[in-house]
């Protein structure tokens, strides 16, 4: 096929855009800015963009397809001059479906969690060499690629995000995939610039469970209430199966797991990390891996990209850098470093980056998300909720927010900065929680704290 991308740089797009090439696919993209890693990739390809902006010029009748991006606005010029041909457009989620609609579609869906169960289940399939079509949200160790098709593998694991499809097709790209065996590990409110009341935003999770095709299997944590109550009010015809956190104990700063075979030892932590490890099992024994074979596997597995990352670790010293963003996903983490290391001071920093995060509506339910550390720091940049079109928010509303007396809060990278290098890091585990950069703080500079 003749394929153009709309929007070719993004995390996502550009790794569809490398698979497809490999399959033999003719492959064209624009962008108007290309970031690194896709830049280097797209190029080593021959498929980054000549220049960068929109031009109609790369929009012919010989196209076979468009693959819209996230990025690309309503008004593209090149979106405008392809629906003006007639030219098939695709969003990425619907691509991804017209690819495994013959296939069975194992979707990973819930606020939080996603990555990380959608990673577990591909590192132990990968270990006992069983082939699978796949689309992760983050680069997995041995893999070279977040999307990987093919004509032949009879299953396509699919991490389910709830945002919206593309600039033309609101809808959430998990309802478009039409899951045969599905995952919901919780909900709570996020993307509210999207989804402005959180009746709204658990309102797109029961249309997911709605389009699931009848017969087919849905999987669910059922301690997270929200959960439970949607699953308990759906009405499609498909069988439930719930999954809680596994038994476990912290030995000598390991997590050892019971199973069936006795205990054994992990490379993760954290009790949302075991309750994802739970929910990845019970999707494993559907594919058709029995209890010992995933155990096996699940014991060799390091964790998702951006996911608690070590990033230097001393005798008496340890430093996280996690994606953790979402009040119940800075809560979780939090929660995990400081059961992982009671023995140690926790200085916890969270970058307030996301429209919602930013938001003044939103805040408040970070309350107590940073009570699990002996320190905590807020860092957010007035110029990002500027840039948002948000209202002004102050320290004095974020303090509020998190209900903690103590907390430290910066809107200045470099007093943040000068605040890090003034500490003293000796028996101390410091997280850093972010999706953002700490208005461009280098984490190689912060390393060399640690002796």
């Amino acid at each position: 096929m003749n394929i153009h991308f709309i929007s070719i740089g993004g995390s996502a797009m550009h790794n569809l855009a490398l698979t497809l090439h490999d399959k033999g696919d003719i492959i064209t993209g624009s962008d108007d800015d290309i970031f690194e890693p896709s830049r280097s990739r797209l190029k080593s390809k021959g498929l980054l963009p000549k220049e960068m902006g929109w031009f109609e010029k790369n929009i012919h009748k010989d196209l076979d397809a468009i693959v819209l991006g996230m990025h690309a606005k309503a008004d593209n010029l090149e979106l405008i001059k392809a629906q003006e041909l007639g030219l098939k457009i695709y969003s990425y989620p619907e691509f991804l479906y017209e690819h495994s609609k013959n296939k069975t579609r194992v979707v990973i869906g819930g606020s939080h969690g996603k990555t990380t169960i959608t990673s577990m289940i591909l590192h132990v399939l990968d270990y006992h060499e069983i082939k699978v079509d796949y689309m992760v949200g983050a680069q997995l160790e041995g893999f070279d690629r977040m999307v990987h098709l093919t004509d032949e593998n009879e299953f396509m694991i699919i991490e389910g995000d709830e945002y919206l499809s593309s600039p033309i097709d609101r809808r959430p790209k998990f309802h478009l995939y039409k899951a045969n065996i599905a995952l919901m590990s919780g909900i709570a409110w996020d993307h509210m610039n999207v989804f402005p009341t959180f009746d709204n935003y658990v309102d797109q999770f029961k249309i997911f469970i709605d389009t699931m095709v009848a017969g087919g299997i849905l999987i669910y944590n059922e301690e997270d209430e929200e959960v439970k109550k949607v699953v308990k009010e759906a009405t499609n015809s498909i069988k439930t199966e719930p999954y809680q956190t596994p038994e476990y104990t912290i030995e000598k700063g390991k997590v050892l797991l019971d199973t069936p075979e006795g205990k054994i030892s992990l490379q993760i932590f954290g009790k949302h990390n075991l309750q994802n490890l739970a929910g990845a099992k019970l999707i494993c024994q559907s594919i058709g891996v029995n209890e010992e074979e995933f155990y096996e596997a699940i014991s060799t597995f390091r964790g998702a990209s951006k996911r608690l990352e070590t990033l230097i670790e001393r005798e008496n010293s340890i430093i996280f850098k996690d994606f953790a963003h979402s009040p119940s996903k800075v809560r979780a983490t939090t929660n995990a470093v400081k059961e992982q290391y009671n023995d140690k001071k926790i200085l916890a920093c969270l970058e307030l980056h996301t429209y919602s995060s930013l938001n003044a509506d939103f805040l408040n339910l970070y309350q107590n998300a940073l009570d699990a550390a002996d320190e905590a720091v807020v860092f957010y940049s007035p110029h990002a909720v500027k840039i948002k079109k948000l209202k002004p928010v102050s320290k004095e509303q974020i303090a509020k927010a998190f209900q903690r007396d103590d907390l430290i809060i910066y809107t200045d990278p470099k007093e943040f900065k000068d605040f890090l290098f003034e500490q003293d890091l000796n028996n101390t585990a410091l997280l850093f929680m972010s999706s953002g950069n700490y208005g461009g703080l280098d984490l190689e500079d912060v390393k060399r704290l640690v002796k």
